[in-house]
């Protein structure tokens, strides 16, 4: 089990550092595009739950790590050590709550209750991340919600990315023989995380959507 779990905290940091070669690949070929490798740092962390949940990483060594994470965005919103994680043209403290919230998730529910641990992390990881990334591409109406842009292609990519996410958790749920809510729960979750995903000012919905996902899916267990 020692082994495992220490091949499991290799594999994590591994990812990490994959991750983030990756965003600063980005930065280097598309320096205009500073969304963009801000939002591959975003996508990509979120698989860190699954590989915590698939090496059993105990709630000690968990926290710790999401703890440290998050003092270290904290450390790079103030002095930009990394700007492709952080240098996006507004004032945003997303990279901080998006840490706290995954922090937050592990000391709640970690490791008796990984499903809504993931539930909440990937939905905010592809979801936003994805509507981050479609909404400015795509020509379609747009309007203003407290000083942050918002599109149809976005919101319409957030509410997708996020059902497929909690349809694959069911889908978990039911082959490893774990309660789970309804299909039809998870559309309503959904709508919800899109919902509080339009309340986006400051980067709150970091915090706001994965902890309310997580919530709702304790909440629609049968």
């Amino acid at each position: 089990m020692v082994t495992q779990q220490l091949f499991g905290v290799a594999a994590v940091v591994a990812w990490l550092a994959t991750v983030l070669l990756i965003a600063l690949a980005v930065r280097r070929r598309w320096p205009q595009q500073k969304e963009w490798s801000r939002k591959v740092v975003h996508i990509g962390t979120g698989a860190v739950v699954l590989l915590a949940w698939a090496f059993a990483i105990p709630r000690g060594l968990a926290l710790s790590a999401a703890a440290l994470v998050t003092v270290g965005t904290a450390l790079n919103h103030r002095f930009r050590l990394l700007p492709a994680v952080e240098d996006v043209g507004r004032h945003s403290y997303g990279t901080i709550a998006y840490g706290a919230s995954i922090t937050i998730l592990l000391a709640l529910y970690w490791p008796q209750q990984p499903l809504p641990v993931a539930a909440g992390v990937l939905v905010m990881a592809c979801g936003d991340g994805l509507a981050g990334l479609i909404g400015p591409q795509l020509n379609s109406p747009r309007w203003q919600l407290f000083g942050q842009t918002k599109s149809v292609a976005g919101t319409g990519a957030m509410a997708l990315t996020s059902w497929l996410v909690l349809a694959l958790m069911i889908g978990v749920a039911q082959a490893t023989g774990t309660p789970a809510p309804s299909m039809g729960a998870a559309a309503a979750i959904a709508l919800t995380a899109t919902g509080l995903e339009q309340l986006s000012g400051f980067g709150i919905d970091n915090l706001s959507v994965p902890l309310s996902t997580a919530y709702l899916w304790q909440l629609a267990m049968p």
